[in-house]
């Protein structure tokens, strides 16, 4: 699997722990949307596009099947997070 494209959208800080919300392309051909990135209590993590059931449960509607699969996308998506992120630091100055 390779990583082709991650575009985040930043949220503004105001809007609670939601930061941004990235756009992830895998192998130039297939695209996961809406993968947020949320402040926790130590750091920031991931969360995968989910949707919520009749129950009023979420359930995620794609997700890595192993670790190793979910850190490798972690560390891309906050490394591209951190990028955007002192971009629009630098624009606000």
């Amino acid at each position: 699997m390779n990583i082709t494209e991650v575009r985040i959208r930043l949220v503004k800080a105001d809007e609670g722990k939601l930061k941004g919300v990235a756009s992830i392309t895998i192998d130039d051909c297939f695209v996961i949307h809406d993968v947020k990135i949320i402040e926790g209590a130590e750091d920031y993590f991931i969360a995968m596009p989910s949707k919520k059931t009749p129950t009023g449960e979420f359930k995620d509607i794609v997700h890595p099947l192993n670790t190793e699969t979910r850190e490798h996308l972690r560390k891309i998506v906050l490394a591209e997070f951190e990028k955007a992120k002192k971009q629009a630091d630098a624009q606000a100055v």
